[in-house]
């Protein structure tokens, strides 16, 4: 007679089907679906996903490039502004991209990058996101 090889996996497919409303797909681990369900639960209590955030993850999942998703909240006529070790930055937001002291960027990430010299997500460096604004 076989030997369940995860003992746990019995109840964590009962978790499942009990918070889900139907069982996992067969091959699943029993890791990922705990990862699954503890991320359920946190979205339950939290209130998950932002409107904003879904919206574009539809997008994103409908083939918009992950780019063209973010810079889609900014429209071309904006400026950011960032100061850096004592100089101001000002990017301004264009048709298809963005453009710091004249030059043109395809991503606010490789502006930052050049700003800093580190690697950084763009959003984040130039405050676009509710994390970088002190916000949960």
């Amino acid at each position: 007679m076989g030997r369940n090889p995860n003992p746990e996996r019995p109840a964590t497919l009962e978790h499942w089907t009990a918070v889900f409303g139907s069982p996992p797909p067969p091959y699943l681990s029993v890791p990922f679906m705990q990862k699954a369900l503890a991320y359920e639960a946190q979205c339950k209590a939290l209130g998950g996903l932002s409107a904003g955030m879904r919206r574009a993850l539809k997008q994103i999942a409908k083939g918009d490039g992950i780019e063209a998703v973010s810079r889609a909240s900014l429209r071309p006529g904006a400026h950011l502004v960032r100061e850096w070790n004592g100089r101001t930055y000002q990017v301004h937001v264009v048709d298809g991209g963005f453009e710091l002291d004249g030059k043109a960027w395809k991503s606010l990430s490789a502006i930052a990058k050049h700003i800093t010299g580190a690697t950084w997500s763009g959003p984040r460096f130039f405050g676009l996101n509710a994390q970088a604004r002190g916000r949960s």
